[in-house]
């Protein structure tokens, strides 16, 4: 059953809040919170950070005019509960379904959504965007980034946080941070502070006594500086944020409402001021115990009973290819000391968490920083070492430059894993590994795999351990694999060798990666159409098999390759290789499937696959649109 919500029933959109007094407001945040309970537990979804956030995102529209003033987020998976109180109260049950609302941010869904998220540490360069152009306008609304800890972490925010504090921007940043707490007294101390270093006077006060330092000789006025901005740094730990020019407030507790009202209204106020950090320490799944026992594990969830916090369990079945790849790599680093692992805030994510507990001395998180992730490993592989950088597909694209200049360019042994590859179903287009064949394709000197099931990622996973002429990357997607028995220990595969699963007649179907349990089924319906067709696993991009490939061209009448990747990755590399080799100069019918030039939504991954054209009866419609045939009877999906 629902739960009662007597005011939020009567919010439709952020501005209704603005006539509730402060006492209503606390009792909107509660009603706010079991709201966002109830519809994750339908839904799943990202259900810590959320509930961490529901005061915040209350006070924040309560007190700033959205969506006249931008209000961003930076990822995006911390906002439903704003997406509650901005007129989507109606569709949250929809969330991260077919047709329904996004799992983030997005400009297209609502109009106080400003700037789309779902990869982190973007909120304050897009803000800094904004506020710029809100004065070459000459407007005066308000710019808030809301960014959270882990985001922090990325050198991006920084750049940004730098470029804010040259320019003396006026934009309000708010560090949401969920990894620290204050004692009670602290607490109400910070408050207090935080509200006299927010107030108008105290920002005058300031100000004249800066202008007083700039009478003194240079050296005693740069000691006086030094001096008031070190005295604030040690009364409320904001030196850092100090030295890159923001005026830094804080830290206050980000679940009392007592505490963030008035400090945000002296924000709003605030003239003549540059870039502000408020600093809000709040709790991750606060308000729902299951979630504030186990933060991990209630960061994204499945459907949920929200009596027991009992996540939905699916039947069992095959592990995962993310648990089949922590298992491969730490049966190689068991047999090779020089083996480590690096990611970039994903330990769990990529079955690094896994590795690490095995060998903790040998496994690096550095945060949410790909381009040092991938530089660091450059770093290590110089020295000898074998390291594995795991980094999700769509992630590792926020890296390209540090993967060309620092790994392919100088020929480093660097092993990129690359999870996520492919559709990835419910977190739809931000994560959704689309883009790696192509942009690793092109680069001089990578080795590139694709796992067309989960033993073949055991053997990938020795292969890159046992190379060490260069960079070499291999892929595989989100969930659960096949089902083939998956050896102890991977065996290396001969480097640029596919394989042959199935012979048949005029139509030759060449797979590169997971599709290619499509690809076998696709087969069974053409045979049952009297049209037999050869099967064959390319497994990798880069260096391909040639060999392979003329055969298929030459003994067939079509030839398809099969791929879950963008166009210009696997059947580009592959066109090249025929059109040299004059291998279309005899009339081969050679049709490239991969991914729509257009983002595919959040859907079931079936679904998804069906949108992009390719599952078996489309393999099998265009084989035999290829020969110029009908169908004998309809394919089945």
């Amino acid at each position: 059953m629902a739960p009662a919500t007597p005011l939020l029933d009567r919010v439709r959109i952020p501005a209704d809040l603005r006539n509730y007094s402060a006492e209503q407001l606390k009792q909107l945040a509660q009603e706010l919170r079991a709201e966002t309970i109830d519809a994750v537990s339908v839904t799943g979804g990202h259900l810590g950070a959320s509930l961490g956030v529901v005061e915040l995102t209350v006070a924040v529209h309560a007190v700033f005019d959205t969506p006249r003033d931008r209000l961003i987020w930076d990822v995006g998976h911390q906002a439903y509960p704003h997406k509650i109180l901005t007129g989507r109260r109606d569709r949250i049950r929809t969330l991260r379904q077919e047709g329904g609302l996004s799992g983030f941010t997005r400009r297209s869904e609502s109009e106080y959504d400003p700037f789309g998220a779902a990869h982190s540490s973007t909120s304050i360069s897009a803000g800094l965007g904004m506020a710029v152009a809100r004065d070459l306008k000459g407007d005066d609304r308000n710019v808030i980034a809301i960014i959270g800890d882990g985001s922090m972490s990325a050198g991006m925010a920084y750049e940004a946080m730098n470029n804010a504090g040259a320019m003396k921007a006026r934009l309000i940043v708010i560090l949401n941070d969920n990894d620290m707490s204050i004692a009670p007294p602290v607490g109400a101390m910070s408050a207090y502070l935080s509200r006299v270093v927010s107030s108008r006077p105290f920002l005058s006060v300031r100000e004249m006594m800066a202008k007083l330092a700039r009478r003194f000789p240079r050296p005693l006025e740069r000691t006086a500086r030094r001096a008031e901005e070190y005295a604030r740094g040690l009364l409320t730990g904001g030196t850092l944020f100090e030295e890159l020019g923001f005026y830094y407030v804080g830290p206050i507790d980000g679940h009392d409402l007592d505490h963030l009202l008035p400090v945000l209204r002296n924000l709003r106020d605030a003239e003549d001021r540059g870039p502000i950090l408020l600093h809000v320490v709040t709790q991750k799944g606060k308000g729902y115990a299951p979630a504030e026992a186990s933060a991990d594990k209630y960061h994204g969830v499945q459907k949920f009973n929200v009596i027991t916090g009992e996540q939905a369990k699916a039947p069992p079945g095959p592990p995962s290819y993310t648990k089949v790849f922590a298992n491969a790599l730490i049966a190689e680093a068991e047999a090779d000391e020089r083996v480590v692992a690096v990611t970039a805030a994903m330990p769990s994510g990529t079955g690094l968490d896994q590795f690490g507990k095995r060998f903790p001395d040998r496994c690096f998180d550095v945060g949410i920083a790909e381009q040092h992730a991938v530089t660091f490993a450059a770093g290590m592989a110089t020295e000898g070492l074998k390291p594995f950088c795991a980094i999700y597909s769509t992630f590792l694209q926020r890296a390209y430059d540090q993967v060309v200049h620092d790994v392919v360019l100088q020929g480093l042994p660097v092993r990129f894993a690359m999870d996520r590859a492919g559709l990835v179903g419910a977190d739809g287009a931000t994560h959704a590994g689309s883009f790696d064949i192509a942009f690793l394709g092109c680069l001089p000197g990578t080795v590139l795999m694709a796992a067309a099931d989960e033993a073949e990622l055991a053997h990938m996973v020795a292969t890159a351990a046992a190379f060490d002429d260069g960079p070499i990357a291999f892929r595989y997607p989100r969930g659960e694999g096949t089902g083939v028995p998956v050896p102890a220990r991977g065996t290396p595969l001969e480097v640029g060798r596919g394989r042959v699963l199935r012979e048949g007649g005029s139509i030759a179907i060449l797979s590169y990666g997971t599709r290619l349990q499509e690809c076998l089924k696709a087969a069974d319906e053409l045979a049952a159409q009297g049209l037999p067709a050869t099967v064959a696993d390319a497994r990798f991009a880069k260096p391909l098999d040639t060999a392979l490939i003329g055969r298929l061209a030459r003994e067939h009448e079509v030839l398809i390759t099969i791929e879950e990747g963008a166009v210009g990755g696997f059947g580009s590399l592959v066109a090249q290789h025929l059109a040299w080799a004059g291998l279309l100069d005899g009339g081969l019918k050679f049709r490239p499937m991969c991914l729509p030039d257009h983002f595919i939504d959040h859907a079931s991954p079936k679904a998804q696959y069906d949108q992009a054209g390719l599952n078996a009866r489309h393999i099998v419609a265009t084989a035999v649109a290829a020969l110029g045939v009908p169908l004998k009877q309809p394919a089945r999906a």
